[in-house]
């Protein structure tokens, strides 16, 4: 569905990274990993069209991405950026509504259509309690759960999302992580950055690992995230703990 081939990114003076071959498909989440300062939401702006290539294509449905308009691109794709307080007093509801702008005409009011597909996004988050509360005054975790209800409002068929949980307590982290896995389930493409392992072991279905602009790694989750993988990618000690049930979890050393 959304594909990047032989990149090279980053900005007029800048080069971040090149020889970078990306793909999400259908029905999986792939986890982007690596140090900080790897590449990491370059290579989203880029595969999102808000940042062209400076060299290699990005390629939506077998279409170049430039060749696709920014209405059909928000159609399809949707962006959840690092949860932010946020300048103005919108209500939760119209943070949400704005992911219905991409189905409507440019002067024309909000429907009925829109304001069910809101409704039903804070649904299927478990937020429709803070339909009606500032966004401001919200905590990080509603805030990020806002967020990607704007993106279902959206009703794409690709989610990105930067750093998803950054900041956010261990409880929310959970519930943003499950969202994330039932998006894919449902049959979206997602890509998302952490810089958690475990959070690619458990939730993604492939792995891009990315340092110094270049891909280390990338597959199967289970096949590229090893202890040894791990700990040449970030350049430290790692633990890998098996638990008696089989369950793993990769640890700082």
């Amino acid at each position: 569905m959304l594909e990047g081939r032989d990149l090279t990114i980053g900005y007029r003076d800048r080069v971040v990274g090149s020889a970078l071959d990306v793909a999400v498909r259908e029905g999986e989440a792939l986890a982007l990993l690596g140090p900080n300062g790897g590449g990491k939401t370059t290579l989203l702006k880029t595969l999102l069209g808000l940042l062209a290539p400076l060299a290699g294509e990005v390629r939506l449905d077998s279409r170049s991405i430039q060749a696709v308009g920014v209405r059909e691109r928000a159609r399809r794709m949707a962006y959840v950026p690092q949860s932010h307080a946020g300048t103005f007093a919108f209500t939760v509801s119209e943070i949400v509504l704005m992911g219905r702008a991409a189905h409507r005409g440019l002067f024309s009011a909000p429907g009925r259509a829109d304001h069910e597909s809101v409704a039903a996004a804070l649904a299927r988050l478990g937020i429709s309690h803070l339909a009606e509360r500032p966004y401001t005054m919200i905590s990080g975790g509603e805030r990020q759960l806002a967020l990607i209800a704007r993106a279902l409002a959206q009703e794409p068929r690709i989610v990105v999302l930067d750093e998803p949980t950054a900041s956010l307590d261990f409880g929310n982290q959970g519930k943003i992580m499950k969202e994330i896995r039932a998006l894919a389930h449902a049959g979206l493409g997602v890509v998302f950055t952490t810089h958690d392992p475990n959070q690619a072991y458990r939730y993604a279905d492939r792995v891009f690992l990315i340092r110094d602009g270049r891909c280390f790694a990338e597959g199967p989750v289970r096949e590229v995230l090893t202890r040894e993988r791990l700990a040449a990618l970030y350049q430290s000690d790692i633990d890998d703990i098996v638990g008696p049930d089989g369950g793993r979890a990769f640890l700082p050393g």
